[in-house]
């Protein structure tokens, strides 16, 4: 099955209708700036920066570096996925999940929105240059860059691979934490890297697969759309293992302890059971399950790390 890569264009009438800004749309102007920036996004990705940068310091770093990071990796991202939604403005307006969007609703101005969305990004790079390193502020550009000019410009509406490939982006944060405690990079950090990288496609087909119908309307051809759901389900199986073996990869290379090893292959193999149950049903609920999971995944992963460290 193949989807049309044609998008409608976004007309006035569908900005304005009542029951086209049904849901939680912003109420205020300050509700809708902070909207643009996906801040339930950034705050899935800030969850692996502070464990990565105590694995690089073999500790706590300093608290003023943590959070100079943190603050200037969540203007990077917010800034990006602003940009995402400047881009995105014409399909979020046929997709149900994203009608109530800010420039979808015409709350901001799409001029003012990337506006913002650039302002955010320069900021992002003074602060990590600032405060941490150049390296550290180069690398959340790049994310910056290959996001919106790779994944949101050229993949997203054109292949099925898109959130595979466009998934680097979201693997940066792991970089960029190392980079500014070190202002190096190894193998460790590119290990993780790695493993966001692969986490990524299972996680979002997840929610793909729930909001199958949005993106058909929308011409995006994610692949729970353009496949059949057996071929998404093996796709997902072998990302999860590719996945898991990368995880426990990373105990020998980043002399991680039995607390990281032990999660690393409980998780990995709840990941993976979760995924073939999937496969029996792709009803709403069941993807939605998954998709739970595989956050909940990433993120006591990512404690394991910080834990192993200190109990080592």
């Amino acid at each position: 099955m193949t989807v049309p890569l044609n998008v409608r264009p976004v007309v006035p009438s569908r900005l304005t209708s009542r029951g086209h800004n049904s849901g939680r749309a912003p109420r205020s102007v300050v509700g809708g700036y902070i909207a643009l920036t996906k801040p339930r996004i950034i705050e899935l990705l800030l969850i692996t920066t502070v464990p990565t940068m105590v694995v690089a310091e073999g500790g706590w770093p300093a608290l003023s570096l943590i959070l100079i990071t943190l603050l200037g990796g969540s203007l990077a991202a917010g800034g990006a996925n602003a940009i995402n939604m400047y881009i995105d403005r014409d399909i979020d307006a046929l997709m149900e999940r994203t009608k109530t969007r800010p420039l979808v609703t015409g709350l901001i101005a799409p001029r003012n929105a990337l506006i913002f969305a650039i302002s955010l990004e320069v900021l992002a790079f003074a602060v990590l240059w600032a405060g941490a390193n150049f390296l550290s502020a180069c690398l959340a550009l790049s994310a910056t860059f290959f996001y919106v000019f790779v994944y949101s410009l050229w993949l997203k509406r054109t292949s099925k691979q898109n959130i595979v490939i466009g998934g680097a982006a979201g693997a940066v944060p792991v970089l960029v934490g190392w980079a500014a405690v070190t202002n190096s990079l190894s193998w460790t950090p590119w290990l993780l890297f790695l493993l966001i990288f692969l986490w990524t496609p299972p996680h979002f087909w997840a929610l793909a697969i729930k909001h199958r119908e949005d993106y058909t309307a929308a011409g995006v051809p994610m692949l729970p759309v353009v496949e059949s759901h057996e071929k998404v389900i093996r796709s997902m199986i072998l990302y999860t293992i590719a996945l898991t073996i990368s995880s426990l990869v990373i105990i020998p290379v980043g002399d991680m302890g039995w607390v990281y090893g032990i999660s690393a292959a409980v998780l990995g193999l709840g990941f993976l059971w979760g995924t073939i149950a999937l496969g029996r049903s792709d009803s709403p609920a069941a993807s939605m399950k998954l998709f739970s999971f595989s956050i909940s995944y990433i993120t006591v992963l990512f404690v394991a790390l910080t834990v192993d460290v200190f109990v080592r």
